[in-house]
């Protein structure tokens, strides 16, 4: 077993968006000696390295990942789709919006918006020609907080894994995950 180092704690509360008034507050010591602990003035006993390190742990699983509010099943079209198979399927679907995605490759996105002002004849044209810039992505591991600050600005957030999408996540699921 190998013992952390002051500056593998002070990282890894960082990492978790801890103060050190919370991590002491968590592990039931003092704030000045987490400081301390942190910056290399004090060794600590090990009862205590043990309760700031199980204080770590906890908050690590108390963190919410997109992996964890991912919908796996990305309904989506291609970009050389009919415009006409993205309205359907938003509409079967009860979606406002669908990822466009080529090669499991997120390449735009597009929405009823993009479909209002459409003509009859326009329905066929490929989706390409009408589509929106892409939903931002992000890894499985990616924060609640950093993925409730794109949503605040896009309407979805794509989760990729080595440029492939594996999956989805809007509004609806946080909401849904936080009831």
């Amino acid at each position: 077993m190998e013992l952390p180092t002051p500056a593998d704690l002070r990282q890894r509360r960082t990492e978790l968006g801890l103060t050190q008034s919370e991590l002491a507050a968590k592990a039931d010591v003092s704030q000045p000696l987490i400081a301390r602990i942190e910056g290399g003035d004090v060794d600590p006993r090990l009862s205590t390295l043990r309760r700031i390190v199980n204080a770590l742990e906890k908050a690590e699983s108390d963190v919410i990942r997109a992996d964890d509010l991912m919908n796996e099943a990305v309904v989506n079209v291609a970009p050389d789709d009919p415009v006409s198979e993205a309205a359907r399927k938003m509409e079967e679907e009860a979606y406002s919006q669908l990822a466009v995605i080529q090669d499991g490759i997120p390449v735009g996105s597009i929405s009823q918006t993009d479909l209002v002002h459409l003509d009859s004849e326009d329905r066929d044209e490929p989706v390409e020609e009408h589509m929106s810039e892409s939903f931002p992505t992000v890894s499985k591991d990616a924060t609640l907080d950093e993925i409730s600050n794109l949503l605040e600005h896009y309407k979805a957030v794509m989760i990729t894994e080595a440029g492939e999408t594996v999956g989805i996540i809007t509004e609806a699921d946080i909401a849904a995950r936080l009831s």
